[in-house]
């Protein structure tokens, strides 16, 4: 008799022998039952105490999966073992047939103990002599790879236990998925979903007869799963069990030859490695868990291709990292999350996720700005702003092209991302009113005062995340499709990438207004219509191109091209750079990003454009040439109605359009007091201040500059007629020297309604010269303050006070 079967023996008496003699000391009945009750009541409430909770208590790897269930990627557990979580699809039939011809054919009908199994071990270890069979059942297996003790008698002992109370709280599909999430495969493969992938490159679901079987046999010798050694043994385990399923009438002589045809894996596979930022984020956020996301493979692994191909032409010139994001607007949720390209390298940072990264803005957040003043009635789509050089408190902004306008409307000044007008409306909006804004639209980024930032927060002063900039897009084009749906707000959260249990997972009700008016939102966008395409070509001629409002972006230094693009389905934020921060020549929005933008977008399916949300705007007549409300001096051709916010009607009348007194010939202005014989006739005439003049008529031939006044009125001067172009106000300027050594010059410049006009300088109250049709000065003044006046041959005079230091 083998050590097992007296072991059993001998226990068995002791216990008997227990029993007799507590009967034998406690002789009466009642006695016997005031002893027999509670010990009754203790081993119950121990049974029913005795399976622990949870029954595995292991770390398991991070899986996360596209919005149809594909794998994206996973990363491994804790303990280094590559273990999924249970999946909500359950174990796939094939594999539920074949464990259970292998290890357990009357599963379905015992309650975790098959007594006929117990018999036969018990039989078949006393004729050999030593354990040749254990009786386990899967729910046995279950609870031991739980408890993951080694094997004894007393521990078997325990399993059977624990087995029956498993089968009273778990249904029989319950317990074949516990087993098939943690049985061991072979390595540091733990359950089938894990030694799916890894062995066979697929999901558990698309398992073969052959993959289930040799999936079935593994956990009952899992070091057979070694891709070096033991092969031989696994395949004839593997097809001793498709013959037995096969002679059972499982499936026909076809099956079963396919089957046993099948070779076994060379090699172990490499997980899925799609969206790898967003599943390293995933694995820092929800360690452990098997998490659907919002993504679309199928797009997903497309924008991949996109990028790694624009990647090739960029890194040429040393521009190494592309990040995009694009986001559905109807759902609000996240469609493709690529963080970086080529994930798995590391010389170029590109495991760093840019999406989340702080960036320089560049001017990206212009549209915001324009969108918020014209919700406020502080600005109309198309009203004219200066365009010109200026220097404020010794910030002077330039244009990126060093080109100036004089006057431009707002909705062109957007559309071509001209800084200086943008500077201006800044300094009229405020600084701190529109920090306010940026953050309650969704900026997370704004951690320093509004008063540190100043006027270079709307050039890209401040930083920002590609993820923060690309959802206030969305959510301006999210304000419009939702009052055009609901003639009301919907308040929503931010997009998300994990999956909600419900369709529209981000809504949260209505409200009657929201941070982007329907009306701001959709001129906003329209006008972002107008920017030039990357293909320098006119998208309005071709009609299978699709209407698309984006905006580009460059920081300061080359550093970061941005590109954030939106229709009424999809938002697609592009940033291009370097992750370490190093500038390249040419790396500008427009270049690099916006080709990746409309690459991306072309790549989606088209969109039907935004309805006019006609219930949030007003009709209103405004002055064709400056763009404001229409007043009583601009001529009645000039009007032309156009569609605004609310607050517009209130806005600003016309500034510029002016009545004039011409003679008679419209060659001089006059009074009436001095007209005699030239007549006098009142005119309606555009006049623009003099340093807007002299920049505007440069790309406006057709501006007429003011008639001069008659030799008669020549002292009636009442409009300003002249202006500096340089220096500023209060400007400090530097004059380094020359390479002779002698002292630095600086160019005075001015504007003059006349260019004919003699112009007389002077320096400190001393005399430096006089201009005609070309008003340039060039002088050296001395380190210090100065004050420079200038008078013209009328004698109209202006000043202005600067520092050389």
């Amino acid at each position: 008799m083998g050590f097992f079967s007296f072991l059993w023996v001998s226990i068995m008496e002791k216990a008997w022998q227990f029993i007799k003699d507590l009967f034998a000391r406690y002789k009466s009945a009642k006695l016997r039952w005031r002893i027999l009750i509670p010990l009754g009541a203790v081993l119950l409430l121990w049974y029913a105490l005795c399976l622990p909770w949870p029954l595995f208590d292991v770390p398991y790897s991070t899986v996360v999966n596209d919005r149809n269930g594909e794998l994206l990627g996973a990363r491994i557990a804790n303990d280094e073992q590559w273990r999924f979580p249970a999946s909500d699809s359950g174990v796939p039939e094939k594999y539920k047939i074949c464990l259970i011809e292998f290890e357990d054919r009357y599963f379905r009908y015992h309650w975790g103990v098959n007594p006929a199994s117990v018999i036969r071990a018990i039989k078949q270890n006393l004729t050999q002599g030593h354990v040749v069979s254990g009786a386990s059942t899967i729910t046995m297996q279950t609870i031991r790879i739980s408890r993951g003790k080694k094997r004894t008698f007393f521990e078997k002992l325990i399993e059977m236990i624990q087995a029956t109370r498993l089968e009273f709280s778990y249904s029989k599909d319950e317990i074949l998925s516990l087993y098939a999430s943690h049985a061991p495969m072979g390595g540091n493969v733990v359950g089938i979903d894990a030694a799916s992938w890894r062995y066979f490159g697929h999901d558990a679901s698309q398992l073969s007869w052959a993959e289930a079987a040799t999936l079935a046999v593994l956990p009952n010798s899992p070091s057979l799963m070694h891709f070096g050694r033991n092969r031989d043994k696994l395949l004839n385990k593997r097809n001793f069990l498709l013959k037995r399923l096969y002679e059972k009438g499982t499936f026909d002589k076809t099956d079963y030859d396919l089957a046993t045809s099948e070779p076994l894996p060379l090699q172990p596979y490499s997980l899925p490695q799609t969206a790898p930022h967003l599943v390293s984020r995933l694995y820092m956020e929800q360690r452990g868990q098997n998490i659907r996301t919002t993504v679309d493979k199928h797009y997903q692994t497309q924008i991949e291709n996109i990028l790694t191909r624009w990647n090739a032409e960029f890194s040429q010139n040393g521009i190494n990292n592309i990040a995009a994001l694009v986001i559905d607007v109807q759902t609000n949720e996240v469609v493709s999350y690529c963080g970086n390209v080529y994930f798995e390298r590391t010389t170029s940072a590109n495991q760093v996720d840019i999406i989340q990264s702080q960036r320089s803005t560049g001017s990206i957040l212009k549209p915001f700005l324009y969108c918020s003043m014209l919700q406020d009635g502080a600005l109309l789509p198309n009203q004219l702003l200066p365009d010109i050089p200026i220097s404020i408190n010794g910030f002077a902004p330039k244009n990126f092209s060093l080109q100036y306008d004089g006057a431009i409307p707002a909705s062109e000044a957007l559309a071509r991302s001209l800084n200086v007008p943008f500077v201006v409306l800044l300094r009229r909006n405020s600084v701190p009113k529109f920090y306010g804004f940026l953050q309650q639209a969704g900026l997370t980024t704004l951690n320093r005062s509004a008063d540190s930032y100043g006027l270079s927060l709307i050039l890209g002063g401040a930083e920002g995340r590609l993820w923060d900039i690309t959802c206030m897009y969305a959510r301006m084009a999210q304000s419009v499709n939702d009052f055009n749906t609901y003639q009301k707000y919907v308040k929503r959260n931010a997009p998300s990438y994990i999956k909600a249990d419900r369709a529209d997972n981000r809504k949260e009700g209505f409200a009657d207004r929201n941070i982007f008016s329907a009306g701001a939102s959709w001129l906003t966008i329209e006008a972002l219509t107008n920017v030039n395409r990357p293909e320098e070509i006119d998208w309005r001629m071709i009609p299978s191109m699709q209407k698309i409002a984006w905006k580009t972006g460059t920081s300061f230094g080359a550093r970061d091209g941005w590109a954030v693009g939106v229709n009424s389905r999809y938002a697609v934020g592009v940033w291009v750079g370097n992750s370490d921060g190093e500038g390249r020549p040419g790396l500008t929005g427009a270049s690099t990003a916006g080709r990746v933008l409309f690459d991306i977008f072309n790549t989606l399916p088209k969109s039907p454009w935004f309805a006019v949300p006609t219930q949030d705007l007003r009709q209103v007549e405004v002055c064709r040439e400056s763009g404001f409300l229409h007043s009583i001096n601009c001529p009645a051709e000039s009007a032309t109605n156009i569609l605004t916010c609310k607050k517009g009607t209130e806005a600003e009348v016309c500034p510029y359009h002016t009545i004039v007194h011409l003679s008679d010939d419209r060659q001089f202005r006059v009074f009436e007091d001095c007209a005699g014989s030239r007549g006098i006739m009142p005119v309606s005439w555009f006049v623009l201040p003099p340093s807007w003049e002299w920049y505007y008529k440069q790309q406006h031939p057709s501006y007429q500059t003011l008639p001069p006044f008659s030799p008669e009125c020549s002292g009636g001067n009442a409009t300003r007629q002249m202006d500096f172009i340089y220096p500023f106000p209060n400007a400090v300027i530097s004059l380094p020297k020359q390479l002779d050594g002698s002292p630095g010059r600086v160019v005075f410049e001015l504007a003059h309604r006349t260019p004919s006009a003699k112009v007389f300088w002077h320096l400190d109250g001393q005399y430096i010269g006089e201009t005609q049709n070309f008003h340039k000065k060039e002088y050296s003044p001395a380190i210090g303050k100065h004050r420079l006046t200038v008078v013209d041959e009328n004698g109209y005079t202006i000043a202005l006070n600067f520092t050389v230091k």
